[in-house]
């Protein structure tokens, strides 16, 4: 299996392939709109903006499974996103990452970068980084600031 072969739906209800990046450094994060860590979509626009032109993507999956951070339908993620941080990286409908509903992309990502909790998403904001190949890289903790991640990132491009 390979990350190119997965789909996701975006917040617009669309499906999307994984296809559509290939060639790209990706960087897949569970993210939260009533987290302590929520900030951080404004790092990661920061890095999607600095770098979107050298072939980094930044893919936004919201996830509710942690403190019931998440608890808005797509149109107020959307929203929220936008208006608070100007969110303009590609954002998909809402899943799981843990447990028996985990969506195919983190059962994927979690058995090829391991973290702390073994097999497990920690909290909100865990990102992952694929390479232009499409093989997963590195893992970031949720406390790992976007800004953290700009040398590893500008390095692999």
């Amino acid at each position: 299996m390979e990350f190119y072969n997965f789909e996701a739906e975006r917040l617009d209800g669309t499906t999307e392939s994984m296809k559509n990046y290939k060639g790209k450094t990706i960087i897949v994060v569970n993210t939260a709109s009533k987290c302590g860590l929520t900030p951080q979509y404004e790092g990661l626009e920061d890095l999607y903006t600095k770098y979107k032109d050298q072939g980094l993507v930044v893919l936004g999956f919201p996830c509710n499974q942690f403190g019931n951070q998440e608890p808005g339908d797509a149109n107020d993620i959307k929203e929220f996103c936008q208006i608070n941080y100007g969110v303009s990286f590609p954002m998909f409908a809402k899943i799981d990452v843990n447990g028996n509903d985990t969506h195919p992309i983190f059962k994927y990502l979690k058995s090829e970068l391991r973290g702390l909790l073994g097999g497990k998403i920690k909290w909100n904001f865990t990102k992952f980084v694929i390479d232009k190949n499409g093989k997963p890289v590195k893992r970031f903790a949720p406390i790992s600031k976007p800004k953290a991640m700009e040398s590893f990132i500008s390095g692999i491009l």
